[in-house]
Formats: structure tokens, sequence, C-alpha cells
């Protein structure tokens, strides 16, 4: 009976499995279909004619038909359940299916942003640059600034030779002596002060040594001077004890010295000019008259008053640069720049102290002369004369007067102040 079974039971099996294979090659169909389907139209490449509602409705279609043959083939749905329940294509989820169509909306929007679109009558080439006109404009400004700039420089040329400050300074050097660092700073002044028309304060130069250096004589060359290249109207010389001899008549002194400068830098402002005050022997003048000039230097003036120059000269702080020059004597120290400023420091606030006018002032400190600056002296004044410079005429008057003598030289105490006397005794 053993063996009879089997050959009983074989057609049943045989025909069991010929049921189940016809199932089954038609689901592995399918299911290389899908996999076909799904390689080449829904893996995220969806064709461009196709939309995605199109798309989901024939997949719903395709889903519903696959059903169907499930209901007549059970052998076929119980042994592809679970191939079809991890399928994304065949449920009615549709969250997949809306991710890839909002990828596919991305991917068009993308796609149409790199378009680059053209006028149809229009060539495809990029606009030509227009040159900007501001770039012109600036050019033409900066030409105009730099025309100006050279405009300003000749007319600064213009004022120095105007007043024609080359001359005078040759002959300041030719004439004064011993005094060489003095008329550079007085040169350096006035040019600095010349060269423009338009200032914010007068110029206030104070000459200050003890009698016989110089002070008067450049002051006198300095008139001379600018009366040549000014008309004299423009040129005041006021000697204190010429002028104003009596202490009674200070009131009028100081009328008329106020009338004078207003007149004088009135007619200068008018001409384009600026005057020169020279005013001598300032340590003799009343405290009255220190006040009237002192409220002629401030800068809070009008425009004409501010177009002045002003010298002072005195002999304030004299005895104390003739104890600064014997003691530093050893080195020459009086005609170095440092020294100079200590000089200035000691001897300012004695200027102030006597009138704050000084204030206002740039010293100028006049150095004792050596007995060779004498001689020099002695030999101007005998050609002034028109006197035979012999030497040992001119020794012999030098030998007559009083030096210092500190460090191997000798110093003037009186400076050339009595040379031209002597000289009128030959």
């Amino acid at each position: 009976m053993d063996g009879s079974q089997p050959r009983t039971e074989t057609p049943t099996a045989l025909k069991r499995i010929s049921l189940l294979s016809s199932p089954m090659r038609a689901v592995i169909r399918l299911r290389r279909k899908v996999q076909f389907l799904k390689k080449t139209r829904l893996h995220l490449n969806l064709p461009r004619e196709q939309s995605p509602e199109l798309v989901q409705t024939k997949l719903l279609q395709r889903q519903i038909s696959l059903s169907r043959t499930n209901l007549y083939n059970p052998s076929m749905s119980l042994f592809n359940q679970a191939t079809f329940d991890n399928s994304q294509y065949f449920t009615f989820d549709t969250s997949v299916d809306q991710s890839m169509v909002n990828k596919y909306k991305r991917k068009k929007t993308r796609r149409k942003s790199r378009m680059v679109l053209y006028p149809e009558s229009s060539k495809k080439y990029l606009p030509t640059e227009q040159k900007s006109k501001a770039k012109r404009c600036l050019l033409l400004l900066i030409g105009i600034i730099c025309f100006q700039i050279l405009n300003a420089i000749e007319n600064l040329d213009d004022n120095l030779q105007k007043y024609d400050l080359d001359g005078l300074e040759k002959t300041m050097h030719r004439e004064v002596f011993g005094q060489k660092v003095a008329v550079d700073r007085i040169m350096e002044l006035l040019k600095d002060y010349l060269a423009t028309h338009i200032h914010n304060k007068p110029l206030v130069i104070s000459f200050n040594g003890p009698p016989g250096v110089g002070k008067s004589h450049v002051g006198w060359l300095l008139a001379k001077h600018f009366r040549s290249v000014m008309d004299n109207d423009f040129v005041l010389q006021y000697f204190v004890m010429h002028h104003c001899p009596n202490k009674e008549a200070t009131p009028a002194c100081q009328s008329d010295l106020s009338e004078k400068i207003s007149e004088m830098v009135t007619r200068a402002e008018i001409e384009e000019k600026i005057p020169l005050f020279i005013l001598d022997e300032v340590e003799l003048m009343s405290p009255v008259l220190l006040d009237t000039l002192s409220r002629f230097f401030q800068p809070n003036q009008t425009n004409e008053f501010l177009n002045a120059i002003y010298i002072l000269i005195s002999n304030v702080g004299g005895s104390e640069i003739t104890t600064f020059a014997l003691q530093n004597v050893s080195s020459d120290l009086l005609h170095q720049q440092r020294k100079i400023e200590e000089l200035l420091y000691i001897i300012q606030p004695i200027l102030t102290h006597f009138h704050p006018l000084w204030k206002s002032a740039d010293i100028i400190p006049f150095g004792l002369l050596e007995k060779s600056h004498v001689i020099n002296c002695i030999l101007e004044e005998m050609m002034r004369e028109g006197l035979y410079p012999d030497q040992s005429h001119i020794e012999n008057l030098a030998s007559q007067l009083s030096y210092y003598t500190t460090g191997g030289r000798e110093y003037a105490i009186t400076g050339c102040k009595q040379v031209g006397a002597k000289v009128n005794l030959l």
C-alpha cells in the first residue's frame, strides 16, 4: 500500500503544481514589468508631456486591475501579498507620489530660471557700456583746482616781487654787521606776511638789544626800502623823543598817533598795499601810548587794521641779552637756534612785564658786536663821509672804544653807536 499510494496522489500533486505555476509566472511577469516601468518612467523622471495628475490616475487604474486578478486567483494573492504590501505603486498611499510631483515641479521651475529670454527682434549680445558724464565733470573740477593753485602761487610771487624782498635782503646782509641771525629772522617774517594780502592779525616785530648793535639802523633800512617800492604815505617812522617829547602832551600824542595809523591803513587798504610803522625808542613811551598801540595789535578788528606791519625798537631786555652773550661766548652759542630759544625764554617775561603789548610781538634779539664788526662800521662811515679809508686810522678809531673782553674775544660795550662821532673828528 505504501508503494501504491504515491501512484494515486501523483496526478493530483501535478495538477496542483500546474495550477500554482501559472499564477506565479503571471506574478513574475507583472513584477518584472513593474520594475521596468519603475526604472524607466517612475524613478523621479516623469515625462514632460504627462502631468502629475495623469500619472496618478494611471497608477490607480493599474492597481485596481491587479486587485481584480487577485480576486479570481486567491493563491496568487496569498503568494504575493508581501510583495504587494511592500510596493509603493500598488497601494492607495499617495504620499510618495506627491513628493515626486513636488520634486518634478521644483525641477521644472529650476529649468525655467536658467533660461535667458531675449526679444525676438534683437540680437543676443550684452548691451554696450555707456561712459558716465560724472567722470568728465570730475576731471574738469580737478583741472580748475590745479589752475587756481597755480594762479595763487603766481600771485604770491607777484606780491613778493612787488615789495622786492630779495633786494632788501641783500642790502641788509651787506650793510648790517654781526646780526646775521636777526636779519634772517626778519626776512623770514616779512616774506611770510607779505606773500598775501589777507591776514587775520597784523605783523608785530620787536627789535630788542643793548644800544649800538644795529636796531635803529635796520629800522632805517626798512623805511628806506619800503619808501622806494611804495609811496611815502605808507611808511611812518615815529620817534618818541621827537614826536612826543613832553609827557604833558600825552593825550595829544595819543590822538595824533591813532589818527595817523587809521588814515594810513585806510589808504593802504584802498590801494591794496600793506603799510609799515616803525616806532623807535618804545621804552620811552608813556603807558597811555602803549595802550593805544596795543589796541591796534589785536586780531578782532576790521580788515584794514589787520593788514599792517609794526616794528618796535627798544633797549628793553638789553642787559639780559648782554649777560647771556658774555656767559656763552666760548662756544658762540648766541648764534645757535637752541640758545636763541633759551634767550627768548629769559627776555619774554621781562618784556610782557614792561607792557602786555609784547605778547603779540615776534621778538628778535640783537647780540653784541665784536671788534671786527666795529671796524666794518668805521669803514662804512668813512666811505659815506667821503674820507679815505686808511687802515691805520680805522684801527686807531676802533681802539678808542670800550670793550668787554672774555674768552679771547672783544665785544664793544656801546657797539657802533659812537662810530659816527669818532669819524667826524678826523
